[in-house]
């Protein structure tokens, strides 16, 4: 594997994305719901943070304005099934207490809102950081996250950081953005292909990851087919 084209290429050969659930994997992208889901996935299975979005819909407390007033009481409690929910309220209530104050609407949130801004509040690290900018704002942002870290260990890369690794995704991509946009049948954006590939990494790990150990052995033969 020379880049990270190369690794977006043997995915999509692969069959991923499998889902359908979203055009940019993300369920509800570019919603507020994708805010909530950065701050309770955190530590959390995908499938618990689903429980507690579920819950919060029925409890009326899945806008902005309704979390930013509810009672922690109840928010905790609705969001139990992802876990840390005492935290996660209080962190998540201040989140929206705080887009209000400085963005006043979700969608001037989405426009105007920077990296700095979300790193500054309280428990959002880059990686919940570019997921609320890619997947709640269509911001051109790759997501690096665990598997990212551990697929490419996989394939001898090391990096000493968050940020050198997502400068090595996204190279890759935007150096061969012709040939990633002729490999699709519809118009992609570059924000787009970082979401899909993004999603491709998650599906995949899932599937071949045992312990802390992926399994790259198929992959190996996309990419050098």
């Amino acid at each position: 594997m020379q880049n990270s084209y190369d690794l977006l290429r043997a995915l999509k050969n692969m069959g991923y994305l499998k889902t359908t659930r979203d055009p940019l994997w993300w369920p509800q992208s570019c919603t507020f719901e994708v805010i909530i889901g950065a701050i309770l996935t955190q530590q959390a299975k995908w499938e618990r943070v689903e429980e507690s979005l579920v819950n919060l819909k029925e409890g009326g407390l899945i806008t902005l304005e309704s979390l930013s007033r509810a009672e922690i009481e109840q928010i905790s409690t609705l969001i139990k099934p992802s876990g840390f929910y005492n935290t996660k309220a209080v962190r998540l209530q201040k989140l929206c207490q705080n887009i209000l104050n400085e963005f006043h609407t979700f969608e001037m949130f989405q426009n105007d809102v920077t990296r700095d801004w979300l790193l500054e509040q309280k428990g959002i690290g880059m990686e919940s950081a570019d997921s609320i900018l890619c997947y709640g704002c269509g911001r051109e942002a790759f997501v690096v996250d665990s598997y990212t870290y551990r697929l490419l260990e996989a394939f001898g890369y090391n990096f000493d950081s968050y940020i050198q690794i997502q400068a090595w995704m996204q190279e890759g991509i935007e150096a061969n953005f012709d040939k990633i946009t002729q490999m699709y049948d519809t118009k992609m954006t570059l924000h787009s292909v970082y979401a899909r590939f993004h999603g491709m990494i998650v599906e995949f790990s899932k599937e071949h990851t045992r312990g802390k150990n992926v399994n790259t052995e198929t992959l190996k033969k996309y990419i050098e087919g």
